[in-house]
């Protein structure tokens, strides 16, 4: 793989956002088990664009991400792709913490009490980076849980797997557009630890190979996803990019 262009750790409860430009990849690795890092996607030239759930999952028929799946933008775009997965499972479904959360599972904290020592919460985080961004509250939309795994039981009960992502772990996507990322390294809110569960995570940015849509896998994986290549690709033709 090419050489390693930006990196960063992200240590436990950390928050971060930047924009990344299409044609890289960005590699995150839990260095120790049990990470979950809580990950928004925009546009980085029009942040009106952003992440779209639900259109995501129904034409990928799926539940969860893993290599091959692609993250589609409310245009019908691909913002990024999975190219690499080693857990075979990336959960869409279970939210970020929030601040009252996390104080009844793991005990009341403050800044001004315990410094870089209290607990912090995804809500906040992401809050606070989508304001750096120019965003806010009203942008705050569903999360991708990197490393986590959560599925729906025979009965209808959301089910959280411990134990899911160990030490090493990595997951690789490839920026199909320039993409501001805004991340969270803090607790699924389904993880059932009554101790806070704390794994810094290593981003790395590198470049991409280019994209061959006669046998790119998540160009292939579904006639939506193809089509949703072709609007980026256009998108991009049209700007004389």
């Amino acid at each position: 793989m090419s050489s390693i262009v930006w990196s960063l750790e992200l240590a436990p409860g950390a928050k971060w956002s930047g924009a990344i430009a299409r044609g890289r990849l960005v590699r995150f690795t839990a260095l120790e088990a049990g990470a979950n890092v809580s990950m928004l996607l925009y546009n980085a030239d029009d942040k009106t664009e952003r992440y779209n759930m639900p259109d995501t999952l129904k034409a990928q028929y799926t539940s969860h991400l893993t290599k091959g799946h692609v993250l589609m933008s409310d245009n019908g775009r691909v913002l990024a792709s999975i190219v690499e997965d080693g857990l075979g499972w990336h959960d869409t479904i279970g939210g970020c913490t929030t601040r009252e959360a996390t104080a009844a599972k793991y005990g009341t904290t403050s800044f001004q009490r315990e410094r870089n020592d209290w607990l912090r919460n995804g809500r906040d985080n992401l809050a606070g980076e989508l304001v750096r961004c120019g965003l806010g509250l009203r942008d705050l939309g569903p999360v991708v849980n990197l490393f986590s795994k959560v599925y729906c039981d025979e009965d209808g009960n959301t089910i959280f797997v411990p134990g899911h992502c160990p030490a090493g772990a990595s997951v690789t996507l490839r920026l199909e557009m320039n993409a501001l990322l805004v991340l969270s390294n803090t607790p699924h809110p389904l993880d059932p630890a009554t101790a806070y569960p704390s794994s810094p995570v290593a981003i790395e940015v590198l470049p991409a190979d280019p994209v061959d849509p006669a046998t790119d896998p998540c160009v292939l994986r579904r006639p939506e996803n193809r089509r949703a290549f072709e609007n980026t690709w256009s998108y991009f033709a049209l700007l004389g990019q």
